[in-house]
């Protein structure tokens, strides 16, 4: 076996976390504990639960795997992968076969001691086809888990993969305790740093501090956590401006410029890899679909998303799901240029004088504001676009974006993937990427993630105009680390963790 441990992800500096404060010096230096960290946060449900399966808001992201549970491996606020509840790992020389030793000072907050049978179990609710994961396309290609002793867990694969460790870290795969899985999905029983005290679903998270944990001295600095769920932008801006958070997350761009002049504020402007998508939906046999697709990308003009919609907090996108942190980002090659003579050629060629496409995903918020540009744009090729809550041929997402190449195609391109909102298939997309996943010389990795990006953006059904930075705010009363995440908001959702009262 070949150790491969603890590989460090290459990012940009930007990625890494690039602070704009308002005023404010980047807080560093020793960590203060205790104190209670409240913090604002957006997306919940009141069909929130604690199965990490139906996990896709930042509310249960930073609640789940921020704070109550752990994952095996950990993506640091440097970009660089670490262990969690995985001490170290090792690939066999094709990295098929991965083995992973895990920390023996682990304990769940039910008093169980962690072991090698809570993560086979907590996996394996991951390939229940009466329950679909959307990590399930991460792990397709795993075709046994083995413990090889109490801490001690063994993954085999069908092919080849290189950032296989990277994958673990995702925010679906947290660990149950074996034996009490639906006991811990129900109350939220966990190894991480915070135990939960209150939970209401879609609204509010109460947790206080693990004693005796085994990231002592290492994260976990408040006493206390108060999480509260607030969609509206406005909302969140006035709890902060008025002292009642502490952080707050997801600032509108339209507010940006008040909290950065705003007094004991800090703006933080991070560029990750969260983007804007339209996908335009092959299953519903539009006519001339491929013509259809081609010209929406000729009509689309990218810069006004970064300007009118962003207002300037963002980057051109190219039509892929691989962004500017990934180290492979190939910036817009093969996206194809704005021509409105073009996109008009090609419906008028394929026979397509007017089209109206439903648009899902439109309403509210950011989503609105995105619609409508998108809208503007596409009018005048003669394309109308209508909001519709059900039905639709067009589906936008806000999408966060993952930290590896292999990563990003899989989650939200490849077949069978929860968010491969158009159900786009293509052979040579799944050839390619296979192939990529399992080069280990990073040279030829380069080419063939470009010539993935390439083909995704020419032929593929995603229209990707931007990048928006991550924006979110916190007052004078907290510090943060010299580095702050940016592949997740709140540093990649796991402030409660990384933070402290200054």
């Amino acid at each position: 076996m070949s150790r491969i441990s603890r590989r460090s992800l290459l990012t940009s500096g930007a990625a890494a976390g690039a602070l704009a404060a308002s005023g404010l010096a980047l807080m560093a230096g020793t960590p203060k504990t205790g104190g209670t960290l409240r913090g604002v946060l957006t997306g919940g449900t009141a069909q929130d639960t604690w199965d990490a399966r139906d996990h896709d808001s930042l509310f249960m992201m930073a609640a789940a795997h921020g704070a109550v549970f752990d994952c095996l491996t950990e993506i640091g606020a440097d970009g660089a992968l670490k262990g969690e509840l995985a001490e170290s790992w090792s690939a066999s020389t094709d990295a098929r076969v991965w083995t992973f030793d895990l920390r023996k000072d682990v304990t769940f907050h039910n008093g169980k001691p962690f072991v090698a049978e809570d993560v086979l179990e907590s996996f394996a609710l991951h390939f229940d086809p009466a329950h679909p994961s959307p990590a399930q396309p991460l792990l397709r290609d795993v075709t046994g888990i083995h413990a090889l002793g109490d801490h001690q867990v063994q993954f085999t694969l069908a092919a080849s993969n290189a950032d296989f460790p990277y994958l673990l870290a995702d925010y679906h795969l947290v660990i149950y305790p074996a034996g009490y899985v639906e006991l811990a999905m129900l109350n939220g029983i966990g190894t991480g740093l915070y135990r939960v005290q209150t939970f209401e679903p879609g609204q509010r998270l109460q947790a206080t501090r693990v004693t005796s944990h085994y990231k002592d001295g290492r994260a976990g600095f408040f006493e206390e956590l108060d999480f509260v769920n607030v969609d509206a932008p406005s909302e969140r801006l006035n709890l902060l401006l008025e002292g009642q958070a502490d952080a707050v997350a997801q600032i509108a761009p339209v507010y940006a410029a008040q909290i950065a002049e705003a007094e004991g504020i800090a703006l933080q402007q991070l560029r990750g890899n969260q983007h804007y998508s339209f996908a335009l939906d092959g299953r519903y046999n539009l006519a001339e679909a491929d013509a259809v697709q081609r010209a929406l990308k000729h009509a689309v003009e990218r810069q006004a998303f970064v300007d009118d919609l962003l207002l300037g907090y963002g980057a051109v996108g190219g039509d892929t799901p691989v962004g500017p942190s990934n180290p492979f980002y190939a910036g817009t090659l093969g996206a194809l240029p704005h021509d409105p003579e073009q996109a008009t050629h090609l419906l008028r060629a394929a026979g397509v004088d007017q089209l109206s496409l439903r648009l899902i995903g439109g309403s509210g918020g950011q989503g609105q504001a995105a619609a409508a540009v998108f809208g503007k744009q596409l009018k005048q090729v003669g394309v109308d676009i209508t909001v519709s809550a059900h039905s639709s041929q067009l589906s936008l997402s806000t999408s966060a974006g993952r930290a590896t190449e292999d990563w990003a195609m899989a989650t939200y391109l490849a077949p069978g993937a929860t968010w491969n909102r158009g159900g786009w298939e293509n052979p040579l997309f799944d050839s390619l990427l296979s192939a990529a996943r399992s080069e280990m010389d990073s040279t030829k990795r380069r080419a063939l993630y470009g010539e993935l990006q390439q083909l995704v953006a020419h032929s593929g059904n995603l229209i990707v105009p931007a990048f928006a930075d991550h924006l979110q705010a916190t007052s004078k009363s907290i510090a943060t680390p010299p580095s702050t995440g940016a592949h997740y908001a709140m540093d990649n959702a796991r402030f409660a963790e990384r933070w402290w009262r200054a």
